[in-house]
């Protein structure tokens, strides 16, 4: 193996989750709402999408919390 992996056939390099994050499969790079920008060579590195994490832009987990308090 070189390194550098293609995505598997079949798994698209982006999935985005019903009321959840967007995952990324492989190297991207993200940026953060303040402009920094933050590169991902993890096998799935999960982004969030609701606003509310404490790691942006990482995932965390806050929209679960979110959605119960909806509901």
């Amino acid at each position: 193996m070189t390194g550098e992996e293609e995505p598997s056939p079949g798994h698209p390099d982006v999935v985005l989750c019903p009321g959840g994050p967007m995952l990324l499969r492989g190297d991207h790079v993200v940026q953060d709402e303040d402009g920094n920008e933050h590169r991902t060579w993890r096998p799935v590195s999960a982004v969030c999408r609701c606003g509310a994490s404490t790691v942006k832009p990482w995932c965390d987990g806050t929209h679960k919390v979110l959605r119960k308090r909806t509901t």
